[in-house]
C-alpha cells in the first residue's frame, strides 16, 4: 500500500467525523463522550491540538518534547493541553477542520523515509498517518455511541489492525515483557481476510477485524472479544495490544 492510498483514507476517515461534527446540535458538544472524563467538545479539541503537531513536526516549527512539561503520561498530558485550551463548539470544530486539512498537505508533502519526533518515539510519516486515521476512527466511536449514531466499520480498518499488529513489540517493552512472534488472522468487514505475521508463527490471534481494532484502542476487552488465541503468547498479546501510544 503506497503513502498516497493511505493518507487518502485518512482524509476519508476525517470527512466522515466532519459529517458527523457540522450535524450536532450546540446540547451534544456538551455531552459525556465515551472518553473517560472528556465532552465530546473536549474529544474535537484534542484531535484538533494533535493534527497542528502533526504539522508542526512535520515542517519542524515544533518541538514535540515541550509536551513532556505537561504531564508524565501521554493522557496526562493530552488532558491537560485540552483544560487549558476552552473554547466554543464552533471555535473547536473551525480548529480541527483548519488543522486537519494542514496536516493533510504536511503528510502528502513530507519526506517518507525521514522519521519526526512524536509522542512516545519517532515515526515515519506513514506510521504517523496511520495513528492518526486510527485516532480519528477510535475517537469517532467516542462520539457516536453516546450520541446513538452509526459508525459503521470499513476496510480503512486495515490500516488500524495494521498499526496493532506492528506495535506488537512495543506494547511488549513497554509491559517489560520481551516481544513475542504471533500471527494475526483477521476477517474484514467485507469478509475477506487480513493476514499479518508469520503464518508458521507458535501463537496465533484469530477473528474479526472489528474487534482487533477495538481491543487495541482500548474500546473492548479481550475477554468480550470474541477474538480466538492460539498458543503460548497469543493471549498475553491480545491482553498488551494497543494502536496508540
Amino acid at each position: 500500500m503506497t503513502q498516497p492510498d493511505l493518507i487518502t483514507d485518512l482524509q476519508a476517515e476525517q470527512d466522515r467525523l466532519a459529517g458527523v461534527l457540522t450535524a450536532l446540535s450546540p446540547a451534544d458538544w456538551s455531552r459525556r463522550s465515551a472518553a473517560a472524563g472528556w465532552t465530546i467538545a473536549d474529544v474535537v479539541l484534542h484531535l484538533a491540538q494533535t493534527e497542528e503537531a502533526v504539522t508542526g513536526v512535520l515542517t519542524g516549527a515544533f518541538d514535540a518534547t515541550v509536551w513532556r512539561q505537561y504531564g508524565e503520561s501521554v493522557d496526562e498530558v493530552m488532558s491537560a493541553l485540552v483544560n487549558a485550551a476552552p473554547s466554543t463548539p464552533p471555535e473547536i470544530l473551525s480548529r480541527w477542520q483548519t488543522a486537519r486539512r494542514t496536516s493533510i498537505q504536511a503528510l502528502r508533502t513530507a519526506d517518507p523515509d525521514q522519521p519526526v519526533p512524536w509522542v512516545a518515539a519517532p515515526l515515519k510519516p506513514r506510521t504517523l498517518a496511520t495513528t492518526r486515521l486510527a485516532e480519528h476512527w477510535a475517537h469517532g466511536l467516542d462520539i457516536t455511541a453516546p450520541l446513538g449514531l452509526d459508525w459503521p466499520d470499513t476496510a480503512r480498518l486495515r490500516h488500524v489492525a495494521w498499526l496493532g499488529f506492528g506495535t506488537l513489540p512495543y506494547a511488549f517493552r513497554l509491559a517489560g515483557r520481551t516481544p513475542k512472534s504471533v500471527f494475526c488472522d483477521l476477517t474484514a468487514p467485507d469478509g475477506s481476510r487480513w493476514r499479518f505475521g508469520d503464518p508458521t508463527a507458535a501463537s496465533t490471534i484469530e477473528g474479526p477485524a472489528a474487534a482487533f481494532c477495538r481491543v487495541g484502542a482500548r474500546r473492548l476487552s479481550a475477554a468480550e472479544s470474541g477474538l480466538v488465541t492460539r498458543g503460548p503468547d497469543a493471549a498475553e498479546a491480545l491482553r498488551l495490544l494497543r494502536n496508540y501510544a
